[in-house]
């Protein structure tokens, strides 16, 4: 197990490596840059920039140096001393504006996960052992309810029914007077009192999908032989569900976490510019929108870091579920 763990480890570093270079470059490459931007901005506004000033500010910014030193000098910041560089947008350093955001986004996807967890296990257990039963198809219709709605769209609906007829605050994941206010006791329940709807707008699709999964693994699990001598030795129902099936249906169901973590991320984007949401996403956007590149760069690769270590957990997770795994790897 130690090997395999070390094995993944050093798999993730070539990646890093490889998702920092193309996030930087992806942004940098496009003709134009922040300058020509406050330039093109000015000259609506009647100000016409002079050459001179806009070379002078190109130079300042760094940016009339090659894209590749503009790349070795930014990573080896972010490496050697935790530094993501500036940001031309908000005049401030990078790791100023970024580190709050990722924290919310890092406890709102993860408090996805769990719902998704908490809600999809159990349904789809009892699916698979209660299979064509009344409650097998209406939970199966909402299954394929929560996939076909968009999640902006539920996010839309959630927050009127939650204003309309709970009288709640919808919209962000603080009220107004604790937005810029140092974290509290106050300021943490009243995070937690915002944190649902969102939870259960980004969750909801995840949900759907993992429900599917588990049913049509557990199904065929339930089946086989060896299920059939478990229970001919007198083995509990309930006991013998748990410990043989459910484990064994449960391997596609961990090896496709990840992939159900990345969605919540990259998908919260959307909901979170509809519902005004304190998370990466709209900040994403803006800096993208203004060619802020050592804010976009920043903030691609922080996301990218997550989607490799979620992929490690996943892999560890499943290999612990499933010993043939280390032994295959071996």
């Amino acid at each position: 197990m130690g090997s395999f763990i070390l094995r993944r480890i050093i798999y993730v570093i070539p990646a890093l490596i490889a998702v920092s270079l193309i996030s930087f470059l992806v942004i940098a490459v496009p003709p134009g840059d922040f300058v020509d931007r406050l330039a093109e901005e000015a000259a609506k506004k009647g100000d016409i920039m002079p050459l001179a000033e806009i070379e002078a500010m190109r130079r300042a910014y760094g940016l009339d140096q090659p894209l590749l030193v503009q790349y070795w000098s930014w990573i080896t910041g972010v490496v050697l001393r935790g530094d993501f560089g500036y940001s031309f947008g908000w005049n401030l350093p990078v790791k100023e504006v970024i580190w709050p955001r990722l924290g919310l986004t890092v406890v709102l996807s993860l408090a996805s996960l769990l719902f998704v967890w908490v809600v999809a296990i159990p349904i789809g257990i009892y699916s698979a052992v209660r299979r064509y039963s009344a409650g097998d198809y209406f939970f199966t219709f909402l299954g394929f309810l929560g996939l076909a709605v968009p999640n902006f769209l539920l996010a839309l609906a959630l927050m009127y029914v939650a204003f309309a007829w709970f009288g709640q605050d919808v919209g962000g994941l603080f009220s107004p007077e604790y937005i810029e206010a140092p974290w509290s006791w106050g300021k943490f329940t009243d995070l937690m009192a915002h944190l649902w709807l969102p939870m259960v707008v980004l969750g909801t699709s995840g949900t759907a999908s993992v429900i599917r999964v588990i049913r049509a693994n557990l199904i065929d699990e339930l089946h086989k032989p060896y299920v059939t001598a478990a229970r001919a030795k007198g083995k509990g129902e309930f006991a013998l569900l748990m410990k043989y099936p459910v484990r064994h249906a449960m391997n596609p169901f961990v090896s496709g976490q990840n992939d159900i973590f990345v969605d919540i991320v990259s998908g919260g984007t959307i909901v979170a510019i509809v519902m005004g949401l304190q998370t990466t996403g709209p900040l994403l956007i803006k800096a993208l929108l203004e060619q802020d590149m050592y804010m976009a760069a920043s903030f691609i690769l922080m996301l990218s870091v997550l989607v490799v270590v979620g992929t490690l957990l996943s892999d560890l997770l499943l290999a612990w579920l499933d010993p043939r795994i280390r032994y295959q790897q071996g």
